[in-house]
């Protein structure tokens, strides 16, 4: 266990990010879903991480769904907030106006059938909305009891520190792998200077680092894949290369590429959480046993050397995504 920063919840050393189950990869399976989350809790996972446009909302009432028959308590369930979508699935930008968040937020407790959300966080930055009167609001809701923590998403530097000057940040969201490193130039060490920890999600980057990913996968128009750069063409021929090299030094160890990346992440601090998005039980079980590698120095040179900071090719959202990305500028 583990504390998320120095104001935080204590959460499971790994956590379940649930987006898989209802969007952006293709069909699932719902009751597979709900054992999954089940078997998640039963082996100790106690982060839940989930956003109220998910499926939007489907997420959120799976989740609902499976804590029925399990402990609530025993859950630590992260929400994330703003994203705007249209009805045929699209993006339509980030709203995170106080008026926006609390109605929201109202949302998200009746779709979950809970009376609290542990961590609540604003899933992009909206750069409408000055990020001080949105954590005020988010303060409020933590004064209410409504919320216990609250977190970012996708942000800078700067932008952390403005919001740690209004109220106590309990973590940072952000994608974090072999394959995606732009946050340890100044967003890593920010977190660690203000006492803010990291929950950190595509430590597989998306399926690419699983070690199951192949070059002839067809994916639907629905899959955020089939529009990400790093899956495209030559992109996808480079970044599988890597993933081969890697395969090598993980075989040599005795242990699966998915699980060497998972290790590596969660090798890089204490205070570093990875989210993995496992859909079923046999993924679940899988990404579980990164607990059980314990890298050396030798190893991590090893693993650094097959994939190189910056190695990746492409970018991790397409060009508009990109665009919404405060931790990228």
């Amino acid at each position: 266990m583990t504390t998320l920063g120095k104001t935080g919840p204590t959460v499971s050393r790994i956590g379940l990010g649930l987006m898989g189950m209802s969007d952006l990869y293709g069909p699932a399976d719902e009751k597979e879903s709900v054992a999954t989350i089940h078997a998640a809790l039963d082996a100790g996972l106690t982060l839940l991480d989930t956003g109220d446009f998910y499926g939007m909302g489907h997420n959120e009432l799976l989740l609902r769904d499976a804590l029925r028959t399990a402990n609530r308590d025993q859950a630590v369930i992260s929400v994330k907030f703003g994203a705007l979508r249209d009805p045929d699935g699209g993006w339509a930008g980030a709203d995170n106006r106080p008026v926006a968040l609390k109605n929201f937020v109202a949302y998200s407790l009746r779709r979950l059938g809970t009376d609290h959300i542990d961590v609540y966080r604003p899933a992009r930055l909206d750069p409408a909305v000055p990020i001080e009167d949105t954590i005020g609001a988010m303060a409020e809701l933590v004064q209410a009891g409504h919320i216990r923590h609250i977190g970012l998403s996708e942000v800078g530097a700067d932008t952390l520190r403005r919001a740690a000057a209004v109220h106590p940040i309990a973590d940072l969201q952000i994608e974090y792998s072999l394959l995606s490193r732009g946050l340890e130039k100044d967003i890593l060490p920010t977190v660690r200077e203000l006492g803010i920890g990291l929950t950190t999600y595509g430590v597989l980057s998306r399926g690419l680092l699983s070690g199951h990913w192949t070059p002839t996968r067809d994916l639907p128009p629905t899959d955020f894949r089939a529009h990400s750069p790093r899956f495209q063409g030559d992109n996808l021929d480079r970044n599988l290369e890597l993933v081969d090299t890697l395969r090598a030094v993980a075989e040599a160890r005795g242990v699966t590429v998915a699980k060497v990346a998972i290790a590596w992440v969660a090798a890089q601090g204490e205070d570093i959480v990875p989210l993995v998005g496992a859909r079923t039980r046999t993924r679940l079980t899988e990404s579980l046993g990164a607990l059980d590698v314990a890298l050396s120095q030798e190893d991590l040179t090893a693993i650094e050397s097959a994939i190189p900071p910056d190695a990746a090719a492409g970018d991790r959202y397409a060009a508009p995504l990109m665009a919404h990305l405060d931790s990228e500028r």
